[in-house]
């Protein structure tokens, strides 16, 4: 099976729908923030790894101890996975932190910067 394959990109949707879900309602773990998101799903092609995006809205350590609670949650997680999801083999998850949206906060932040003078002088 290819990496883009269609039925690849199915799984990878449908993991990522279904891991959403349960770190919203079925992970305890106080350490997880309350924004945290899945931002993209990147199954194997043979089934056996899954590395999970996740963005956490919030500070540092925010971010720091919701990957430490989500990696400590991976049992549950694969197990959850496994029961509701029709899958050969039930991938290893390996959670990554997604900074993608902080850096366009921040280019967002900078060019307004920028475009605050050039604004200031049309008005005048």
């Amino acid at each position: 099976m290819r990496k883009n394959s269609i039925k690849n990109t199915r799984i990878n949707a449908e993991v990522q729908k279904e891991l959403a879900n349960l770190i919203r309602g079925e992970i305890k773990d106080p350490r997880i923030a309350p924004m945290t998101c899945v931002t993209d799903v990147e199954v194997a092609p043979d089934l056996k790894t899954c590395k999970v995006y996740i963005s956490v809205l919030g500070d540092e350590q925010a971010r720091q101890q919701t990957m430490e609670g989500l990696e400590r949650a991976e049992g549950f997680l694969r197990h959850q996975l496994a029961e509701t999801l029709n899958l050969r083999n039930t991938p290893t998850l390996r959670f990554i932190p997604d900074t993608s949206t902080e850096y366009g906060m921040a280019m967002s932040q900078k060019i307004d910067e920028v475009m605050a003078p050039i604004h200031e002088r049309d008005n005048e």
